[in-house]
C-alpha cells in the first residue's frame, strides 16, 4: 500500500507594489480609488502610501491635494497629514518610514498602492536612495536670506558663471533648486545637473516587485485640469490655509508646497503658471522611467482605466 505524502506548502507569490505616478491634477487620486475598488472585488486590501514631499504636512491638506476624508473612506491611506507646518522633514525620514510601512503591509499580504508626484519621494519609497551630501550648518540659510533680499535671479546669475550646465536646467525663479544646486557647487558635489537628480536617482532595482504606472494627459487638457483645480482649492479656503500656515511658522520645506509663496501675495494667477511648468517637468521626468507603463487619461474616466490596468 503507498503512503501518501503530504505536499508542501505553495510557495507564496511576492506581493507586487503598485506605483502610480503623475503630474500634479493629473488625476492620481482618482485612478488609486478605483484601482483599489477593483482589487477589492477580487479579495485583496489596497492600501495607498503617499510619494509626496509636502502632504506630510497637517494644515496643507487644500494646497498640496491631500485626499479627503471621503476619499480616505474609499481607501486608506498612509504618510499624510501627520507632521505640523512648524516641523522640518527630509526625504531620508520619509525613506524610512515609506519602506517600514510598504513592508508592513506586504508582510500582512495587504497590496500598496504608492502614489505621488515627487519624483525623488517616489523613488524614496520604492528603492534605496543615494543621497547627496547636506549643507554645512548655516549655509541655506544664508542663502535662503540672500534669495529673499536680492532675488533668485540674482543667485542664478551667480550659477551661470560657476556651473552654467546646470543653470541651464534651473528656472531662475526657482528659488529652492537655485540656493541647492549653490550648496552643492560649493561642496564640490554638483556633478550631475539638479534637474536630472530625479533620473540619477532612479533604478531598476526595486525593493519589491513593482509595476511602475506613469499617467500623462495631453497638455491643454492637463492645464485646464490645473487652472481649474487651483479654482477649486480658492473656493474650498485654500488662502486662509495658506495664511494660517504662514502665521504657525511655517517651516521652510513646508514653504516648498507649490503655490505657497503666490498664494501668500495673493497671486492665484501665478500658482497657475508655476503649477502649470511644474507639471511640465515632471511629465518629462517620468516618460524617461526605465519599464515604465504610459497611461494617458485625456478624455477617459478613472473606473476605464482602472479595468485597463487591473482587469
Amino acid at each position: 500500500m503507498l503512503r501518501q505524502v503530504p505536499s508542501p506548502d505553495p510557495v507564496p507569490t511576492p506581493k507586487q507594489v503598485i506605483a502610480l505616478f503623475g503630474p500634479t491634477g493629473v488625476g492620481k487620486t482618482d485612478v488609486a480609488l478605483a484601482v483599489a475598488q477593483r482589487l477589492r472585488d477580487r479579495g485583496e486590501r489596497p492600501v495607498a502610501v503617499s510619494a509626496d514631499a509636502l502632504q506630510v504636512y497637517r494644515g496643507l491638506e487644500i494646497l498640496t491635494g491631500t485626499a479627503t476624508r471621503s476619499e480616505q473612506e474609499g481607501l486608506e491611506h498612509r504618510l499624510i497629514s501627520f507632521l505640523p507646518v512648524g516641523a522640518t522633514f527630509s526625504v531620508a525620514q520619509y525613506a524610512r518610514m515609506a519602506h517600514a510601512e510598504i513592508d508592513t503591509l506586504i508582510e500582512e499580504g495587504a497590496t500598496p498602492i504608492v502614489v505621488g508626484g515627487t519624483g525623488l519621494y517616489l523613488r524614496a519609497a520604492l528603492a534605496e536612495l543615494e543621497l547627496r551630501p547636506p549643507p554645512p550648518p548655516g549655509v541655506r540659510e544664508r542663502l535662503m536670506a540672500e534669495a529673499a533680499r536680492r532675488g533668485p535671479e540674482a543667485l542664478h546669475a551667480e550659477l551661470r558663471e560657476r556651473a552654467p550646465e546646470a543653470a541651464a536646467t534651473i528656472d531662475p525663479h526657482d528659488r529652492h533648486r537655485v540656493v541647492r544646486a549653490l550648496e552643492l557647487e560649493a561642496q564640490g558635489a554638483l556633478t550631475t545637473p539638479p534637474a536630472a537628480e530625479e533620473n540619477r536617482l532612479w533604478t531598476h532595482d526595486t525593493r519589491h516587485p513593482t509595476r511602475l504606472i506613469a499617467l500623462t494627459m495631453e497638455r491643454d487638457a492637463l492645464h485646464a485640469r490645473i487652472d481649474a483645480r487651483v479654482d477649486a482649492m480658492v473656493r474650498a479656503g485654500v488662502l486662509a490655509e495658506v495664511q494660517a500656515a504662514d502665521a504657525a511658522g511655517a517651516s521652510e520645506t513646508a514653504r516648498k508646497a507649490l503655490g505657497f509663496d503666490q498664494l501668500l501675495r495673493g497671486d492665484v494667477e501665478a500658482m497657475k503658471t508655476r503649477t502649470r511648468r511644474y507639471a511640465r517637468r515632471q511629465i518629462t521626468w517620468l516618460r524617461k522611467l526605465p519599464d515604465v507603463e504610459l497611461v494617458d487619461l485625456t478624455g477617459r474616466e478613472a473606473r476605464d482605466v482602472a479595468a485597463e490596468l487591473v482587469g
